[in-house]
């Protein structure tokens, strides 16, 4: 996530850069929080915060791969938080958030061991 707080895109609707002395490690990533407090929300419940598909671009793994993203191009959709490379990916990604999200799910069952 470049550093950035999962925890402030549910709480403060937007991405903002999280300090080191913040950190916290699930499922094998390391979160930096913007505060001690977005820290222990996320320890509390981290599943609820992670990004889908290991913080990945989900547009990209609903096309089959595993592409970088911007921190800044992201949505949270039935609470649940999904990035995207790029506003321009965003832009497709919106076009059928629903179909993309069933066939990023499909596609993340093989990808996420590659």
């Amino acid at each position: 996530m470049h550093g950035y707080d999962p925890v402030a895109y549910f709480v403060m609707s937007k991405p903002v850069k999280g300090l080191p002395e913040f950190s916290a490690t699930w499922n094998g990533a390391t979160y930096w929080f913007a505060s001690a407090s977005h820290r222990d929300t996320f320890q509390a419940d981290p599943a609820r915060f992670e990004p889908q598909y290991g913080g990945y671009c989900a547009y990209g793994v609903a096309q089959g791969a595993k592409p970088d993203i911007d921190p800044h191009a992201f949505a949270v959709v039935d609470g649940k938080l999904y990035l995207n490379l790029s506003p321009g990916v965003q832009k497709r990604w919106q076009a059928d958030t629903p179909g993309h999200i069933q066939k990023a799910n499909q596609n993340w069952l093989t990808l996420k061991n590659q």
